[in-house]
């Protein structure tokens, strides 16, 4: 890949990330809620992502990748 190209993505993810940041300050700013609600969100969708990744291996056959190694 080139270097340009790599560059690219990672000012783009940085740009993204700064503005999620900014967004959620100009949120919190307004809005009075809890500090654990706020620590909520992050566990809830890191639990979400994580059981969709072991529904997606679980439930694919072509996903297991020692079945067919020889030992």
């Amino acid at each position: 890949m080139p270097l340009d190209r790599i560059v690219l993505i990672i000012v783009c993810v940085i740009a993204a990330a700064a503005a999620t940041i900014w967004l959620s300050v100009l949120l919190l700013a307004t809005v009075t809620v809890p500090s654990v609600a706020l620590a909520l969100i992050p566990v809830a969708l890191l639990a979400y992502v994580l059981v969709r990744l072991i529904r997606e291996r679980v439930g694919n056959k072509t996903e297991d990748h020692y079945d067919g190694m020889d030992h």
